[in-house]
């Protein structure tokens, strides 16, 4: 009998390789662009590269993958609207593509083709990105955000957009964080979930429908442990 699960393996496998991307270990998604770090620290994108979210130093759309320039050392990926994010090894955050809210991080609205460091965070474990806004958590369990904030989704009580990161409110004991694209999410150590930002269709799982400025418990959830954030609303998952 064919051994169909073996063929299908191997037929990813040499997609990949054709596609240089050989020892891919993550894959995360932009609106249209698409990325992939390799198992050597180093970082691959592929797709529209309009804000220069593709990190290659152009603003030439590829239709195969281009190295990130300048980033190495690099453990986790993801990717927001039209920006793209990295953690490297050392705790450090870096961002390049789509900025006009601030959303790299780096104190401008300047849109950057290669990576800038965001400015004064360290110790980040988790990323994650919405439309046009930033989500980092730190090591001590405290989450951070930047970028677009009309409806509140950096979560410092204001709706003021941020171009550095503020902490999101009082925040602590944090283990995962989420985006949609409005809208954040925050796993807390307990296995509570934690919403703040959009909320016209209820996407902060309140039972209401006003947008938040901080963040506000997702109903009586309890022992949950992964989330996940879609356009207009929140996915947890107890396992």
């Amino acid at each position: 009998m064919p051994d169909h699960l073996g063929m299908r393996r191997t037929r990813s496998l040499l997609l990949a390789a054709l596609a240089g991307l050989a020892g891919a270990v993550q894959v995360a998604g932009g609106h249209y662009h698409s990325l992939a770090l390799l198992g050597d620290g180093t970082v691959r994108a592929w797709g529209m590269n309009a804000q220069g979210q593709l990190g290659d130093g152009t603003r030439t759309r590829r239709t195969r993958p281009v190295q990130v320039r300048d980033l190495t050392g690099v453990t986790t990926i993801a990717g927001g609207r039209g920006h793209s994010l990295a953690i490297r090894g050392d705790g450090s955050l870096w961002a390049w593509g789509y900025n006009a809210f601030g959303e790299l991080g780096d104190g401008t609205l300047t849109s950057r083709t290669t990576p800038v460091r965001v400015a004064a965070l360290t110790s980040v474990v988790a990323v994650a990105g919405g439309r046009d806004h930033s989500l980092a958590l730190r090591a001590d369990g405290t989450v951070w955000a930047f970028g677009h904030n009309t409806y509140g989704q950096v979560g410092d009580g204001t709706t003021t957009h941020r171009s550095t990161p503020v902490r999101v409110g009082n925040l602590a004991g944090v283990v995962a964080v989420a985006a949609g694209a409005y809208h954040s999410l925050a796993l807390g150590g307990d296995g509570t979930v934690w919403a703040w930002g959009r909320n016209n269709l209820g996407q902060l799982g309140n039972g209401a429908l006003a947008n938040r400025s901080s963040p506000v418990r997702v109903g009586s959830l309890t022992g949950v442990r992964l989330i996940a954030g879609g356009r207009d609303h929140g996915r947890p998952h107890r396992l």
